[in-house]
C-alpha cells in the first residue's frame, strides 16, 4: 500500500540507539531499511494525513511523556523482537482507534502488542538462538516514550512525515483511570 501512513510512538534517543544497534545486528541486511521503531498503526489511509496530524499535535500537546518497559523478548516465529509494556500507550492507540473508525485496516482494528523488531524473516532455528542469546542479556528497563510520528511508506525506507514530543502536563496513567 504505497503512500500508507504508518503511526509511531517515539522511543528515547538512548534506547532508540540501542535497540538500532541489535537491529542493524541481527536484522538480514538486504532487509534491514528502517531504524528501531514500535508501530501503532500499520497502514492509514494517505487522505488521514491532515486529520491524523490534527489528532496527534491534540494529544501530545496534552499528555507528558508516556511511561513504558522494556520487559524482555517476544518470538516473532521467524524473528525475535524487544517486548513493550506500556498501559498509558495502549490506551492512547485506543483512543486514536476509536477516532478513526471507518479508516482502520483489519490489522489495524486489532490492539498490537508493543514491540521492537531486531530480527524477522530468518529461520524459526536462527529466531530461537537469538532469542535464547538475548534473554540472558536483556533486563527489564522502564523508559517513557518522548512523543507521536507519522511516516509515509513508499515500498522501502518511510517518509518521515513529522514528529510531535509529548509536551503536555497530564499524566497518561491518570488519564487511564478516568471515568
Amino acid at each position: 500500500m504505497t503512500g500508507a501512513l504508518i503511526v509511531t510512538a517515539e522511543l528515547p534517543p538512548d534506547l532508540h540507539r540501542w535497540a538500532t544497534r541489535l537491529r542493524s545486528t541481527h536484522y538480514p541486511p538486504d532487509r534491514n531499511v528502517l531504524e528501531a521503531h514500535v508501530t501503532l498503526f500499520h497502514a492509514l489511509p494517505p487522505g488521514a494525513e491532515a486529520e491524523m496530524s490534527g489528532r496527534l499535535a491534540s494529544m501530545t500537546a496534552e499528555y507528558a511523556p508516556v511511561p513504558a518497559l522494556l520487559d524482555g523478548i517476544m518470538s516473532l516465529g521467524g524473528g525475535t523482537a524487544l517486548r513493550l509494556v506500556s498501559p498509558g500507550m495502549l490506551m492512547l492507540r485506543r483512543q486514536l482507534a476509536e477516532e478513526l473508525h471507518g479508516l482502520l485496516s483489519a490489522q489495524d482494528q486489532a490492539e498490537p502488542r508493543l514491540h521492537i523488531t531486531v530480527q524477522n524473516k530468518v529461520s524459526n532455528r536462527v529466531a530461537k538462538e537469538l532469542q535464547m542469546a538475548l534473554m540472558a542479556q536483556i533486563e527489564p528497563r522502564e523508559f517513557r516514550f518522548t512523543g507521536l510520528a507519522m511516516h509515509r511508506y513508499r515500498g522501502g525506507p518511510w517518509d518521515l512525515v513529522r514528529r510531535w514530543p509529548f509536551r503536555g502536563k497530564s499524566e497518561v496513567d491518570r488519564a487511564s483511570s478516568r471515568p
